[in-house]
């Protein structure tokens, strides 16, 4: 008689968790919102209505990340992964070897000035107009000289915010060259337990963490609904 063929066991990679949901849910939204906004500038037109909307989402999104990496879980907090430059260039000068949890120095300086970078983007877009048929919300409580400078800063930030998007997309295909996937921990929020340094601690990411992201977010959302009725209801004003 012929044994028996044994089945392939498949060994589960231990690993931690270092970004929590409402993070990871963050990331995504701000992706398709900001993808959303650049291409519906470039269709014009009746698209400029959806290019508000995005521009919208994305201020209020970028609002959440700020307050979230003050009181959000270990790995999302700015004071965790925001270091001093005499770290951030040792990093730069000696990469191989280092394993850090979440951000590593360089990326965590790049995220932040991407963070800066949309936020930024998304305020002016609040105070500017194209001169024809759409405006900003917050349009109507500053003068016309205001929202002529706003409008020039937010349409030549946007070449910057080219140049940014197309850096982050850069350094992730690098480090998936190296061995390092920085796409699918930010989808499932876990990290290979053995590609971390020693003693590293997982983040809170329990009903407590996510309920607080809720609380804040739905704050946001009145914020963010005040400012659609103000886009699409108020009267225009174009000079």
């Amino acid at each position: 008689m012929t044994s028996p063929q044994k089945r392939p066991i498949h060994k589960t990679i231990p690993a931690l968790r270092i970004w929590d949901l409402p993070t990871r849910l963050f990331h995504w939204l701000l992706a398709i919102s900001i993808t959303g906004a650049l291409i519906t500038i470039n269709l014009g037109g009746g698209w400029m209505d959806w290019h508000v909307r995005f521009g919208i989402a994305s201020f209020v999104l970028l609002f959440f990340r700020l307050v979230w990496g003050l009181i959000g879980p270990r790995y999302a907090r700015f004071s965790q992964f925001v270091t001093s430059p005499s770290k951030t260039i040792a990093y730069i000068r000696v990469p191989q070897g280092s394993r850090h949890a979440g951000h590593n120095p360089l990326g965590a300086w790049s995220v932040l000035a991407m963070l800066l970078l949309f936020l930024f983007q998304s305020a002016t877009g609040l105070f500017a107009n194209d001169d024809v048929m759409t405006q900003g919300p917050l349009v109507q409580f500053v003068s016309n000289d205001t929202v002529a400078l706003l409008t020039r800063m937010h349409r030549f930030t946007e070449y910057l915010l080219y140049a940014m998007i197309g850096l982050h997309l850069t350094a992730i295909a690098f480090y998936s060259v190296r061995g390092q996937a920085l796409v699918k921990p930010m989808v499932t929020g876990d990290v290979p337990k053995h590609t971390l340094p020693s003693g590293t601690q997982s983040a809170r990411d329990d009903w407590r963490i996510r309920l607080g992201a809720l609380v804040l977010a739905t704050a946001l959302g009145a914020l963010a609904w005040w400012l659609w009725d103000l886009a699409f209801n108020a009267p225009m004003s174009f000079s």
